[in-house]
């Protein structure tokens, strides 16, 4: 008889869907090493004692069987993302726990810097996704003009900053995943305030900066433009900017570059804080005071798909199997009946991980979490869904790009919303409802009800599944972008957790393009986050990189990577899990001659 193989053999050996031979992995961004080997071992004895002895039976067998999946269930007793106060940072220094090395406020541009590596380095240990820092680019300009730096030196300053933070250095050898949120010019509640410098308020105002801010975002976006040394991409940070419909110049040296870095790398987000969305710049610092908050109304997320505001940010995740509820139903209160006892485990579950949490916050296991964190009080409870259009197969016999689908996921998502707010009444947490990234749980899932759900419509294959992710369209459904957006922008708009439209191109589109794109999504759409996500190639021996998807580079005929966003980060197609390469394979991209919208 075969002897079984025990978890470490599996790890090497390649045999796991999370981390295989060929490179792929659950997480593109985790890398297979001796590293990644001890964050697999660990994380799976964490989420097999989590399972069996913290959660309820019932809610570990609907995390089991494909009901829902429990993210970071390897993380468990810490929360899952966070969003911090560069305020706070620059005001007290990166010091606080005992025995620790203690570092003065800064007062120059590189200490400032160096402290933001630190402070991220040490966060990204006790959390368990993205942390996030806002308005980077306001709050660091003043530095650049009390230090008297040129520009050669700024970019010289954050070309350090940027290279350090793609190491991997977290946990499992991976990249720290960071998001930074630049506002492009200071926002109203900045605009008079007292600049930050060695942890005092000085005389001068962030409003007074903006020739500052103007060389900070230019130098950035040059130094993520440019690449590593072999012109490769920077994943990390990931930029979000502010947009509003007057509030930038794209004939200005940072808007070309802007175009320039969007066009090749694709790497910004886009926060649409138009008149459209009722977003504004202000607001990831709005959610500082728990008890302003009303619990009767559902509170928007803000900084980003993977960002979040200034001290809040989300204790975990439970992504609802929107597919397997639709198969499983006969009819709407059935499936509605399901969808809320599902719910009602999810908020279970979410409860615990709080009490869990909230446990190791005390206890001492997140010190430097507590030095710059009175509580987790603003921090959400986070229901997202997968498979929406995969239900509508299931349930209804038709798309989620039909009418008939569409209205139902309408239907869905605004029961959630409703139900998400008895929960915060209830409980006195806030709560959101997110269309979660799900980069694994989306083929977790499919697996699962391919296996044991006979005639259960599954994208992909049956051998290699997914999920849709959260209620997006087919992968596979058009080519048009105005008549993509028409559809997502009716559901989007119902997500108060992150949401985003990818906007998918075969090829790097003429830099040019981008800021009539850009515009026209900011003025005449309701999408709250967007990207330009443009598909290039880099050979993997001469390093020169192409546009557009090709598999042999046409200068050394050597193979190339692949790069396009895995849910929401650039990474090589290489490197996805099975069912993202499936996803990848059946995806097709918007034709660059819709871009106008205007049909």
């Amino acid at each position: 008889m075969k002897r079984r193989k025990n978890r470490i053999e599996v790890y090497i050996d390649g045999d796991s869907w999370r981390s295989s031979q060929d490179g792929s992995n659950e997480n593109a961004n985790r890398l297979r090493s001796v590293g990644g080997l001890k964050a697999f071992l660990a994380e799976s004895e964490i989420a097999r004692y989590v399972l069996k002895h913290i959660y309820p039976n019932e809610v570990s067998r609907a995390h089991v069987d494909g009901f829902f999946h429990i993210h970071d269930l390897g993380s468990a007793i810490v929360p899952y993302c966070a969003g911090w106060s560069l305020q706070d940072l620059l005001l007290r220094g990166f010091s606080g726990v005992r025995g620790v090395v203690q570092s003065h406020p800064p007062k120059h541009f590189s200490s400032a810097l160096g402290q933001l590596l630190n402070c991220v380095g040490v966060v990204q240990q006790e959390w368990a996704g993205a942390q996030a820092f806002n308005s980077v680019d306001v709050l660091l300009a003043p530095f650049i003009r009390y230090d008297g730096l040129s520009y050669r030196q700024v970019k010289q300053a954050i070309q350090e900053f940027v290279h350090s933070i793609n190491v991997p250095t977290r946990w499992g050898f991976e990249t720290p995943f960071l998001n930074f949120s630049f506002d492009l010019k200071s926002a109203d509640d900045l605009m008079n305030q007292g600049v930050i410098i060695g942890g005092k308020m000085q005389d001068k105002v962030y409003g007074d900066f903006q020739e500052e801010i103007d060389m900070f975002n230019k130098a950035f976006l040059e130094v993520m433009y440019e690449g590593d040394a072999n012109s490769s991409i920077f994943k990390f940070p990931i930029p979000t900017y502010m947009m509003t419909e007057d509030n930038f110049d794209w004939d200005s040296e940072v808007g070309q570059w802007l175009a320039k870095a969007t066009a090749k790398f694709g790497l910004p987000y886009f926060q649409n804080c138009s008149k459209n969305t009722g977003l504004e710049p202000h607001m990831v610092r709005s959610m500082c005071c728990h008890l302003n908050l009303d619990l009767k109304e559902l509170k928007r997320k803000t900084g980003g798909l993977f960002g979040y505001g200034d001290v809040t940010g989300s204790i975990g995740v439970v992504t609802i199997n929107l597919a397997r509820l639709g198969y499983l139903a006969k009819d709407e209160d059935e499936f509605f009946g399901k969808l809320r006892y599902y719910m009602d485990l999810a908020k279970e579950s979410l409860e615990i991980k709080r009490r869990v949490c909230n446990d190791s916050f005390e206890k001492g296991l997140m010190p430097f979490s507590k030095i710059f964190l009175k509580n987790l009080d603003n921090h959400f409870s986070t229901i997202g869904v997968v498979g929406g259009h995969e239900c509508c197969e299931n349930f209804l016999g038709c798309s989620i790009a039909d009418e008939e689908g569409l209205k139902f996921m309408i239907k869905v998502l605004s029961f959630m919303r409703n139900v998400l707010v008895e929960y915060q009444e209830e409980t006195g947490n806030l709560w959101n409802l997110e269309a979660t990234p799900a980069e694994g749980a989306s083929y977790r899932l499919a697996k699962i009800d391919a296996r044991t759900l006979k005639d259960c419509y599954v994208s992909g294959t049956r051998r290699e599944p997914f999920y849709t992710n959260s209620t997006q369209l087919p992968v596979d459904y058009t080519q048009n972008l105005g008549k993509a957006i028409r559809h997502q922008e009716q559901l989007q708009t119902l997500y108060t957790g992150g949401t985003v439209f990818h906007t998918f191109l075969p090829e790097r589109p003429d830099e040019r393009v981008i800021p009539f794109l850009v515009q026209r999504l900011v003025e005449r759409t309701k999408l709250p986050y967007f990207t330009i996500t443009p598909t290039f190639s880099v050979c993997q021996n001469c390093h020169r990189d192409f546009s557009g998807e090709q598999p042999i580079c046409p200068v050394c005929s050597s193979a190339t990577d692949v790069w396009s966003r895995v849910v929401g980060y650039y990474s090589p197609v290489r490197v996805w899990n099975r069912g993202k390469k499936q996803e990848w394979k059946s995806r097709v991209t918007f034709e660059l001659s819709d871009i106008s919208l205007s049909s």
